[in-house]
């Protein structure tokens, strides 16, 4: 593989202005390509064939009615009034006859039966002509919410609103913001602070924000066709700049390094290709295997957002061996340490004691200790992760400032959180006689389900062929009693359909989601499985070592423990919460702790690949065990640090976004790759190889023979170069 990629960086350093060129326009295209057919994406979750998307779907052919996204009315009366007073109803009254004749409304129910029990609250619900599932616009959204300005000008002094809620007033979040903006400036900072050059520092945010524009471009084409998540895009972003930034940076470091000892500049760039370039490729291979493994979920939503990240990283990886060879050769000689300069001191003094070869030094002084501490410390911080609960995001997750939340909130405090989350019965039978029957028995019999709060009557549909039964549950939908709700339900169901023979299923918006939930903590166990198998091998075959992969899969374990017990601990049970600006404390999606897992997995391989290739190179040179780990301590350590600090930075620029969905994953992130990078790689890591020894370096014969030699560090490349001459600068 090195010798490959000698050859890609001395053609792009030959022809730089051809790459650049070419990347540019590919970049350009592909955005210009996304405005001007840009897909749309999704903000529901399914699982096509479960059995309440299967009864939904069902639903919507014998009610075509209630087709397309529904949201909620919710009116409040003034103080001292109520509902039914003439000046409030005929308010009300008016609202509806506007929203009907409003844009894109399908129909408005009559709130005068839902009522609540103080008489102050009624609450109905209107349909839009947007398929379920898809986004509103937001132009729609305050289209729709203007029919109500009237009540509120009339009745808000004296307390009485009208707030618009549901599934189609979903508060949307741009996928990139001011927050993002800052957490680059500080990754700019980071790099300024590690190269001492503003053009060193400016070469990887270029490459990474070059290669974000064409992963979004990407992904906004593919969502013409496919089905894309709306958190695939923020995801993808938020990944493409961590890795893009940092993969670049492993590379330039190398080539700064280099330039440092005399070397030329065309060779310089060829040789870091090579070398810090192989790593690059293993450590993007990781991550991609571990994105594209949530495929095995088997849930539409988690797929679109593997895949979207998946392709950032790849994206990324290309551009850091293509255009970032392209870059550093058109710097020319403005990339190399001035002489002198700290930068120089520190590449040509072999045995500077450097702050990560004193801790590399302390730690394997005394690596029993060492390993024994971090495995406490990491495991006292993992303890809230047992406590973990999980449920899809609804708008009670949203700011308490929004309104879709403060929606969400009056309808629970005048109905019960259940309203919130109803629940409905399909029956499905050969006649109507029957199918009628069948849902009276149905209604009788869940009734008496403990948890049911009220069972509305039974509702013919328009075809004869159908009736529902609608349920509000005590509980919200994010509850643990709502889910043990449908599991008892629909045990209730198997008697009544075996005795009649008639379909009855449980369904709604809160029954799909349960049923997503159980899928994905159902494809955890099996997702780790063959992300971490496959990873394995690929560290194995990098390191031609057995015991490295076992060390970096044990390490990583420890840090995504550490990042649950964190997450849990902000996010449920409300440790910083405010600070942080969370806006909700409760389960947290669902979906959030295998993206995790996914993401930190690749990243935790990266600082393992980047810190034990740098062992391993002067391993493979001197073979020296315990001088190979401070080779590699004072070789990447520092490349390690910077490349964790602009993660973080990335990270909880992402975390102030506010988005419910986001806001966990990039906290955990964060929180992680601090562990993993300072706790887990730059101490455990040196401590374990330390008792290691030469053991760590060894291959059992039989698989000596098999496991191919990639040669990533590019030890053969340095004996023997390729047979060409050594690359020169073409203008």
């Amino acid at each position: 593989m090195a010798t490959f990629l000698y050859r890609v960086g001395a053609l792009a350093a030959r022809r730089r202005l051809t790459f650049l060129s070419l990347s540019l326009t590919s970049v350009l295209v592909v955005l210009g390509l996304a405005l001007s057919f840009p897909g749309s994406f999704e903000s529901g979750s399914s699982i096509p064939g479960s059995p309440a998307q299967a009864a939904l779907e069902k639903m919507d052919r014998h009610f075509p009615e209630d087709g397309g996204i529904s949201g909620d009315v919710v009116f409040q009366a003034p103080l001292g009034a109520k509902i039914t007073d003439d000046a409030v109803a005929q308010q009300i009254q008016a609202t509806v006859e506007r929203l009907q004749g409003a844009e894109k409304v399908v129909e408005v129910g009559d709130p005068s039966p839902e009522v609540s029990e103080d008489g102050r609250v009624a609450v109905t619900s209107l349909s839009l002509d947007v398929p379920a599932g898809e986004e509103v616009e937001p132009a729609l959204q305050e289209a729709v919410r203007a029919a109500g300005a009237d009540y509120n000008r009339q009745f808000e002094d004296a307390g009485g609103l009208v707030l618009f809620g549901g599934d189609a007033f979903e508060e949307e979040h741009a996928p990139f913001g001011p927050t993002e903006v800052i957490g680059i400036g500080v990754a700019l900072l980071v790099m300024l602070i590690t190269f001492g050059s503003m053009v060193a520092a400016g070469i990887p945010l270029l490459t990474a924000v070059l290669g974000v524009g064409g992963t979004v471009g990407a992904t906004l084409l593919v969502a013409n066709q496919f089905s894309v998540n709306q958190n695939a895009l923020t995801l993808s972003i938020m990944l493409g700049l961590a890795v893009g930034i940092d993969y670049a940076l492993l590379i330039l470091s190398r080539h700064r390094g280099q330039l440092a000892r005399g070397m030329s500049v065309a060779e310089s760039v060829a040789m870091a290709t090579a070398t810090a370039g192989s790593a690059v490729v293993f450590a993007g291979l990781t991550v991609i295997i571990a994105l594209s493994g949530l495929v095995v979920a088997g849930v539409p939503m988690l797929t679109s957002m593997g895949l979207a990240s998946a392709g950032a990283v790849a994206v990324a990886v290309l551009l850091a061996l293509t255009m970032l060879p392209a870059l550093m050769a058109l710097a020319g000689e403005k990339m190399r340490p001035k002489p002198n300069s700290r930068a120089a001191r520190r590449e040509l003094n072999s045995e500077a004691r450097t702050w990560s070869v004193r801790w590399v030094s302390a730690v394997t002084r005394y690596p029993r200790t060492v390993v024994l501490a971090v495995v406490l410390g990491l495991g006292v911080v993992a303890v809230p992760a047992a406590q973990l609960e999980l449920a899809l995001n609804d708008n009670g997750s949203a700011a308490a400032s929004s309104e879709p939340r403060k929606a969400y909130d009056l309808i629970s405090d005048a109905f019960g959180p259940g309203a919130n989350g109803p629940l409905a019965i399909l029956v499905e039978g050969d006649s109507p006689a029957q199918i009628q029957t069948t849902a009276e028995s149905v209604a009788a019999a869940v009734e008496q389900v403990p948890g049911v709060a009220g069972v509305s009557p039974v509702q013919m549909a328009p075809d004869e062929q159908a009736a529902m039964v609608g349920i509000i549950p005590e509980t919200g939908p994010r509850d643990s009693e709502t889910n043990a709700l449908v599991a008892e339900l629909r045990s209730t169901l198997e008697p009544i359909s075996a005795q009649t023979g008639d379909y009855a299923a449980v369904t709604g918006l809160t029954a799909v989601s349960i049923d997503v939930n159980d899928k994905l903590n159902g494809a955890l166990l099996p997702f780790t499985i063959v992300v971490v198998g496959l990873s394995l091998l690929l560290l194995m075959i990098a390191f031609r070592s057995w015991t490295i992969p076992l060390k970096a899969t044990s390490g990583f374990l420890l840090s995504v423990a550490a990042a649950f017990g964190a997450m849990v601990a902000v996010f449920q049970w409300g440790w910083l919460a405010g600070p942080l600006g969370v806006p909700s404390e409760g389960p947290v999606a669902s979906f959030v702790p295998i993206i995790i897992m996914a993401v930190l997995f690749g990243l935790a391989m990266d600082y393992e690949v980047f810190l034990v290739s740098a062992m391993r190179e002067h391993y493979a040179r001197h073979r020296d065990a315990d001088a190979a780990i401070v080779a590699g301590g004072r070789s990447a350590g520092r490349v390690v640090v910077a490349a964790a600090a602009i993660m973080i930075a990335v990270f909880v620029s992402f975390l102030f976004s506010h988005d419910p969905n986001i806001m966990p994953i990039a906290f955990a992130l964060g929180f992680g790759v601090l562990i993993d990078a300072f706790v887990v790689r730059l101490t455990l890591v040196p401590a374990v190889m330390k008792l290691l020894g030469e053991r760590a370096w060894r291959l059992p014969r039989w698989l000596d023979r098999i496991v191919p030699n990639v040669d990533v560090e590019g030890h053969e490349l340095t004996k023997n170069r390729p047979a060409d001459r050594e690359p020169e600068l073409v203008s």
